[in-house]
């Protein structure tokens, strides 16, 4: 993860639990399964510091709302997809300089809590 500089902000978007079709078994393509997702985003936010103005912020509240969207209203056989999906929706929004993106497919293993995919992009 790039160090955070003088004016850059980080956004966390902890544990968000959604329901998806994620998978390639039978039973997973049939049924809806929790993942958590947690976004970590870069933004220089001196502006909104200054101004406190929303207008001048990244609007997390905005980017959670469109992740939602995405993850509940598509399919994925791969964890690795669905994780580049939301990376490549978070990069959409200009502000953002760096994302990184983790999914957990909770008891994907029979002896693991869960599995997970992480991806990151830079500007």
């Amino acid at each position: 993860m790039p160090h955070l500089e003088p004016g850059m902000a980080r956004i966390r978007v902890k544990d968000l639990r959604l329901r998806t079709y994620i998978g390639i078994n039978e039973d997973e393509i049939l049924n809806k399964q929790d993942v958590l997702i947690n976004l970590t985003i870069l933004y220089r936010a001196s502006d909104a510091v200054r101004d406190n103005d929303i207008d001048h912020a990244l609007n997390y509240r905005t980017i959670t709302k469109a992740v939602i969207a995405l993850v509940e209203g598509n399919r994925f056989a791969l964890l690795e997809r669905l994780t580049q999906e939301i990376l490549d929706l978070v990069m959409t929004y200009e502000a953002v300089a760096y994302c990184e993106t983790e999914v957990d497919k909770p008891h994907a293993l029979r002896f693991a809590e869960s599995v997970s995919i992480t991806l990151a992009q830079q500007r």
